[in-house]
């Protein structure tokens, strides 16, 4: 069936992350490899309260079809919270419900994105972006993230050497990074977006896990209507509840309300009415507090074992939040040959190559923290560590 495939399937590479899922069988390995919340911290008794409510009250429209839009109330909750904690105004017609933030990735891209079309990414990039993204046949750009934001020069000689359609950033605590935009970086960002015919996306799966430092609004409160927000309850309720959203002006939303009709229908109507069940008679807040104590304790296990048992010309981040830290080798390194050695050792990573479109970071590698007891970090860095010395 080889010449009954789109030229397009043949252009996406699987998943590495998912490739990197079959070693977890594997007795005794310990992975930093995926993206988990560590499910300790699901709110499971509180949920179950929450669809028994949801199923008593309101059965039947609960399990019926909805508007593709999403739940009316839980659009609003989301403009509150909005407003509550960054004092934006974002109205519910300007809210799509969507099946996580992969989908929204999808449609964003059905909506703009033409074969050759010019998509400027960060250096590294989300994979789960880039997969997507390359569905529509784009040709990528990407400019260095630094260690408080995007390097401003590189975007600038990007727009000026391309014709730039699509601008994708993660600004709080990046994947894979774990890198944050400070809030000048935010706001050269918003001022030269302003400036340019651009579908600005920003994405912000992470944002509300802030465990040290100040935390700074959106980088769509800076640059206004025109900018795209993607949010999630994956990483503050569960991710198996699949839902996320889409914040766009409504001429945008028509648009991508049309997508969505194409595409599902609408968002699980159940984990809608669930999680609006829960976050209106539970704290939520109190919730990403319990989360953000987790992480900070296991990000600070890691970090603290990496500066113990790493060589000194191995490097790597520290983040004020999220659920990733980002490792850079020494030159001359490669990562997937160390990942052959570290699966020796019984510890799996991520390899960076994966994160860079245009190529590269093939002395790099991301670690996740939050799905690992501190314990298992301990002894997986150290045999990481290892893996790393017997390499140089």
């Amino acid at each position: 069936m080889n010449d009954l495939y789109s030229h397009r399937i043949h252009n996406v590479k699987k998943s590495v992350i998912r490739e990197i899922f079959k070693y977890l069988e594997t007795p005794g390995m310990i992975s930093f490899s995926g993206g988990f919340p560590n499910p300790e911290s699901f709110p499971i008794d509180e949920v179950e309260k929450a669809a028994s409510k949801v199923l008593k009250e309101d059965g039947q429209k609960v399990l019926q079809y909805s508007g593709t839009e999403g739940y009316l109330p839980l659009r609003q909750w989301i403009c509150d919270r909005y407003f509550q904690k960054h004092g934006m105004v974002v109205e519910p017609k300007e809210v799509l419900i969507v099946n996580g933030s992969q989908q929204a990735f999808d449609l964003i891209s059905k909506v703009f994105l033409n074969e050759g079309d010019h998509v400027l990414l960060e250096k590294p990039a989300y994979l789960g972006a880039i997969q997507s993204f390359q569905m529509y046949e784009p040709i990528f750009h990407t400019a260095t993230l630094g260690a408080t934001g995007i390097e401003m020069d590189e975007v600038k000689q990007a727009f000026k050497a391309f014709p730039i359609k699509l601008f994708y950033t993660v600004p709080n605590f990046q994947n894979p990074s774990g890198i944050t935009y400070g809030l000048k970086s935010r706001q050269d960002v918003a001022a030269f977006v302003k400036t340019q015919n651009v579908v600005f996306v920003e994405d912000d799966p992470y944002g509300e896990l802030r465990f040290f430092g100040e935390s700074h609004p959106p980088i769509k409160k800076f640059i206004g209507e025109d900018a795209i927000l993607l949010g999630s309850f994956s990483k503050v309720i569960a991710p198996g509840l699949r839902l996320g959203w889409v914040v766009a002006k409504p001429e945008v939303m028509e648009k991508l309300v049309v997508a969505k009709q194409a595409s599902d229908l609408h968002s699980n109507y159940l984990s809608q009415r669930l999680i609006y069940e829960y976050v209106t008679h539970n704290d939520l807040d109190a919730q990403i507090d319990k989360i953000k104590e987790m992480y900070r304790l296991r990000r600070e296990v890691m970090v603290k074992a990496m500066q113990t048992y790493f060589p000194k010309e191995v490097s790597f981040t520290q983040p004020e939040g999220g659920m990733f830290l980002w490792v850079t080798l020494p030159k001359g390194m490669d990562a997937m040959k160390l990942f052959d050695l570290a699966v020796k050792e019984k510890v799996v990573f991520v390899p960076g190559d994966p994160f860079f479109p245009e190529s590269g970071g093939t002395n790099t590698m991301r670690l996740n923290y939050t799905n690992s007891d501190p314990k298992e970090i301990e002894e997986g860095i150290q045999r990481l560590a290892k893996a790393i010395q017997s390499m140089m």
